[in-house]
C-alpha cells in the first residue's frame, strides 16, 4: 500500500510516499527484549502510545483479532524485524475486536492491517500477511536505511528534491522537502524548497505564511531570504496593473520606460523570466540614467530571487555585462 494507492499518506502537494524520517533511532531504553520495542495498546492509550511516540521514531500499529488466521502468521514475523531494526521503529499492537472505534475511524475493513505513523500521522501501511522482506523493505521506506549517515542522507535528499523542481516536477519535489523537514525542521534548505513549491503551484498566501512562521535563524538563510524576495516581487507586481494594457502602452509609447519596467516585474511574477529580462535589458540599453539606473537594480533583484545557476540568470547576466562594458 504505497504511492496513490495509500489511503494514509498525505502531505503538501500529493500523497507522502518519501522517506518520512532518516537514519537509525536510537534503541529504546530497558534492554534488548520485545517489551522494549513492543507493546499492546488500547482506544485510551492510542494517542500516547502511538502519535505522540511517532514523534519520536516512527511507530507501526498492527491491528489483528484472535480469530484472524494471517493475523498469526503476521505476527511473529514482523515481532521478529520490529526486534532486530533496535529501536528504529516501534510496534503498538491493537486488537479491534477488543478496541474496534480506533480501526473504525481509521476505516481499516480488513486485517491484518499493519499502518506506519510518524510525526502524530499515518504515512503508509500494507495488508496482509506479507513475506518478511517486505516487512523489511517497509521498515525501510519510513525508518530510512539501517545505518544511513543522516546528514548525508538529508543533503541528498534536498538535492534530488532540487533537481525535481527544477525538472518542473513540483509536486514530488513537495513530497520529498515534505520529508525532509519531518526529520529536521530547522532545515533552512528544504523550508525555501517547500514555499518555493507553493509560489509554483499558485499557493502565495500559504508560502507567505510559512515565511512568517519561521524563527529568525531560519528566516535569515539566503535560500529562504531569496523565497522572500521573490514573494515581495509577486506582491508588488500584483499591484502594477493588467499586462495586456501595459504592453498596448508600449506598443504606442516604446520609450515609455516607467511602463516597461512594472511590465518586466509583471511578467516575472508569471514565471516569464526571459521576457522580464528583456525588458530591463532594453531600458538599459536606451537609458543607463532612468531612475538612477534602476533597470540594472531591479535585474540584480531578480537573479537573487531566480538564483545564480538559473539559465535565464547566467544569460541575461551575460547580456548585461554585454551593455555595461560595451
Amino acid at each position: 500500500m504505497s504511492g496513490t494507492d495509500n489511503p494514509y499518506g498525505g502531505s503538501y502537494g500529493g500523497q507522502m510516499t518519501a522517506k518520512a524520517q532518516f537514519g537509525g533511532a536510537a534503541a529504546a531504553s530497558g534492554g534488548n527484549g520485545a517489551g522494549s520495542f513492543i507493546k499492546d495498546t488500547s482506544t485510551a492509550a492510542f494517542p500516547a502510545d502511538v502519535m505522540e511516540e511517532s514523534r519520536r521514531q516512527p511507530v507501526l500499529v498492527d491491528f489483528w483479532a484472535p480469530w484472524c488466521g494471517p493475523c498469526k502468521q503476521l505476527t511473529p514475523v514482523l515481532e521478529r524485524v520490529v526486534n532486530e531494526a533496535q529501536g528504529r521503529v516501534k510496534l503498538v499492537k491493537l486488537n479491534i475486536d477488543d478496541h474496534p472505534a480506533i480501526p473504525g475511524q481509521m476505516g481499516i475493513q480488513s486485517i491484518p492491517a499493519v499502518v506506519a505513523f510518524v510525526d502524530g500521522r499515518p504515512v503508509d501501511g500494507f495488508m496482509g500477511a506479507v513475506p518478511e522482506t517486505q516487512i523489511r523493505q517497509f521498515i525501510d521506506k519510513v525508518a530510512g536505511p539501517a545505518g544511513a549517515d543522516q546528514a548525508a542522507e538529508i543533503e541528498a535528499a534536498v538535492g534530488e528534491a532540487d533537481g525535481l523542481l527544477a525538472a518542473g516536477d513540483v509536486q514530488s519535489a513537495a513530497q520529498l522537502y515534505g520529508a525532509v523537514l519531518q526529520a529536521d525542521p530547522e532545515n533552512a534548505k528544504a523550508a525555501a524548497g517547500m514555499m518555493r513549491c507553493m509560489i509554483e503551484l499558485g499557493d502565495l498566501a500559504r508560502a507567505s505564511q510559512m515565511l512568517h512562521s519561521l524563527p529568525p535563524e531560519i528566516a535569515g538563510d539566503p535560500a529562504v531570504q531569496a523565497v522572500a524576495k521573490k514573494l515581495e516581487q509577486f506582491e508588488e507586481a500584483r499591484k502594477l496593473g493588467d499586462p495586456a494594457a501595459l504592453e498596448h502602452q508600449l506598443s504606442l509609447h516604446p520609450d515609455d520606460h516607467e511602463t516597461r519596467l512594472k511590465l518586466a516585474k509583471v511578467r516575472n511574477a508569471e514565471g516569464k523570466r526571459e521576457e522580464a529580462a528583456e525588458h530591463l535589458l532594453i531600458i538599459m540599453r536606451k537609458d543607463r540614467s532612468f531612475d538612477d539606473d534602476g533597470a540594472r537594480r531591479q535585474l540584480v533583484e531578480f537573479f537573487e530571487a531566480w538564483g545564480p545557476k538559473d539559465p535565464n540568470t547566467i544569460a541575461a547576466r551575460r547580456r548585461m555585462s554585454s551593455i555595461l562594458f560595451a
